[in-house]
């Protein structure tokens, strides 16, 4: 019994044993592991600090190859931009060039119309002021007159020195000479109304005169003439009494007091004012667009 006893115990003990020598197996085996693992892992860090390690280098190139591609698309970017802005920059160039010269040129028209018409303002006050100048009119020549002197004799006229008078042929007859007169007198003053107490008030078939013959006012941007409305770029024929001479003009813009017009030979503006309309200097006809 007690040796049966004793084998048993000592069974026991070397299962005991083993147990306890396994679990010391797999200690160190975990800890081999752990220390295997660490190893690696400071092995990794090691390269990762010179750069080596293959994750890293995958990882970096991947990232390089995307930067370098947002690089080549701003700069295709950029270029896209800066031709836009360039073409840009070009068109409102080209433009303000354009209106530069449309400026100049319309300012250069208004300037030559503006003086074609003092011009032709000052050569009409020039022609009134010769057809009612006082060239017919014969100023007496003032003389002086000295006193005499108390001891002077008294002058004695001179008969020997009194002047002949002018003998004057006339060519035309009293009646002719008395119409070619009432003629002058009526261009001398045409707007003065004649009294018909004076002499040159006779039956005679009245001139009409200019301002009683057309009416001319412009109300909001249209021209009211002869009874007819006018507006912007209305084709018209523009007629000059005196030259008895016809323009074919389109209206180019209506102002407050006139109104500027286009030759359509030359295209050249001229500006009309509505005191020439009204006295009749210009007449303003309809014509065709066509």
């Amino acid at each position: 019994m007690r040796q049966m006893h004793g084998t048993q115990d000592t069974e026991d003990a070397s299962e005991t044993d083993l147990a306890k020598h396994d679990e010391d197996d797999y200690v160190e085996i975990k800890e081999q592991m752990y220390q295997d693992k660490l190893a690696s892992l400071k092995r990794q860090l090691q390269q990762l600090q010179e750069g080596t390690l293959q994750e890293y280098q995958k990882r970096m190139k991947k990232l390089d190859q995307q930067y370098k591609e947002r690089l080549r698309n701003a700069d295709l970017f950029l270029q896209l931009e800066t031709d836009q802005v360039e073409r840009n920059y070009v068109k409102e160039k080209q433009a303000a060039v354009k209106e530069f010269d449309d400026k100049k040129v319309e300012l250069k028209e208004n300037l030559i119309a503006e003086l074609e018409e003092k011009k032709k303002m000052i050569e009409n006050e020039k022609l009134t002021m010769e057809l009612t100048g006082d060239s017919m009119e014969v100023k007496p020549i003032m003389t002086r007159k000295l006193r005499r002197r108390p001891n002077d004799p008294l002058p004695i006229p001179d008969k020997r020195r009194k002047p002949a008078p002018a003998q004057l042929n006339y060519l035309l007859t009293d009646e002719q000479i008395m119409e070619d007169l009432r003629t002058l007198n009526k261009l001398k003053s045409p707007k003065r109304p004649v009294s018909p107490s004076t002499p040159e008030h006779l039956p005679t078939a009245p001139m009409e005169t200019p301002s009683q013959r057309y009416e001319a006012r412009i109300e909001e941007g249209k021209l009211y003439y002869d009874k007819r409305w006018y507006h912007k770029s209305q084709a018209i024929y523009l007629e000059y009494t005196k030259e008895n001479t016809k323009i074919s003009c389109v209206i180019s813009s209506v102002g407050t007091n006139e109104i500027w017009v286009r030759k359509t030979s030359d295209s050249t503006k001229m500006r009309i004012y509505l005191g020439q309309l009204q006295r009749g200097a210009l007449v303003i006809r309809r014509r065709s667009a066509a």
